[in-house]
């Protein structure tokens, strides 16, 4: 699913400004204020000499004149002034969504019925290690993704976009796809019937069961119309650790990598199709829905 390419690029423009307004800002504080101070002190001490002069002859000043020429003297260029203001607010945006957390946008129906379209989600940036922003490349090791986390990650196939799937297989784990079933390492999924989906975009119903992923249940939806083999896979790296057939497909996990599917299995390109995602390309977990403007309702924790 597309989180949206703009916001793949938001990043290094929200860094261009932090940057950009965190100069200006140090440049003020520590060249451009104690020079409009230096002159202000000139300034006020010729005005003292001038006031006592003005005092021995009988004539009163005030001190109101003293404090606008201070005040006047020490005020901030609009564009410097501006700049200070907007740089705090953007050095924290810049640090909770580098380090702690992210928003995104849910735009397509592969997540569903666990995310709808126009959800507006947040995504835990720290949960599985911390990473350096725009690089995204990980320092500090924290926790590794588990089976049934829902994952948002750089597109493998093209890294300015950000996807969302659910994680079905961690590094060497060996997955078997038979008729629209999940079996991991040997081990078949349960799953329970639940009443058909109803999607209100399209009026038609899906089928719908809860999928319990060693330990995890979500809910899943499969199409009957739809068929259980894979069409046209790509031919994406160590794609000969998975198999195709008129059934589905089997994949053993290489190291290091995740294979991701969406939770509306037939409504999804996913692993199955364009292959593992590695771990270089984590973003975070998403674990809340804070708006949908749509449906109000939707907003909470999800699995």
């Amino acid at each position: 699913m597309n989180l949206q390419a703009l916001l793949g690029n938001f990043a290094l423009i929200l860094f261009g400004l932090t940057v950009a307004t965190g100069v200006i800002w140090c440049l003020d504080v520590f060249y451009l204020a104690p020079q409009r101070r230096a002159r202000a002190n000139l300034a006020l001490a010729e005005f003292d000499a001038r006031t006592v002069r003005l005092q021995t002859d009988g004539i009163k000043t005030e001190d109101r004149v003293r404090a606008a020429l201070e005040s006047g003297m020490l005020r901030q260029p609009t564009w410097i002034e501006y700049s200070g203001s907007f740089f705090p607010v953007l050095l924290l945006v810049f640090m909770l969504r580098s380090f702690l957390y992210e928003p995104f946008k849910i735009p397509s129906s592969s997540m569903v019925p666990t995310l709808a379209v126009g959800d507006l989600i947040l995504v835990n940036k720290f949960i599985y290690g911390i990473r350096l922003p725009i690089l995204n490349k990980k320092i500090i090791q924290i926790n590794d993704p588990q089976r049934g986390d829902v994952m948002v990650f750089k597109y493998p196939k093209d890294m300015s976009l950000d996807y969302i799937k659910r994680v079905v297989g961690v590094p060497g784990d060996k997955i078997l796809y038979k008729n629209k079933r999940l079996t991991v390492n040997g081990q078949a999924l349960p799953y329970v019937a639940l009443p058909d989906y109803l999607d209100e975009e399209r009026l038609s119903y899906s089928k719908q069961f809860r999928e319990n992923l060693t330990g995890r249940e979500h809910n899943i939806l499969n199409d009957e119309n739809a068929p259980s083999y894979v069409q046209n896979p790509d031919a994406f790296p160590q794609h000969e650790l998975c198999s195709y057939n008129a059934e589905g497909f089997a994949c053993t996990v290489p190291a290091g990598h995740y294979f991701m599917m969406g939770d509306n299995r037939d409504n999804s390109l996913d692993s199955r199709y364009w292959g593992f995602v590695p771990d270089k390309n984590i973003v975070g977990k998403a674990f809340f829905v804070w708006m949908n403007l749509s449906n109000i309702k939707r907003i909470g924790s999800f699995q």
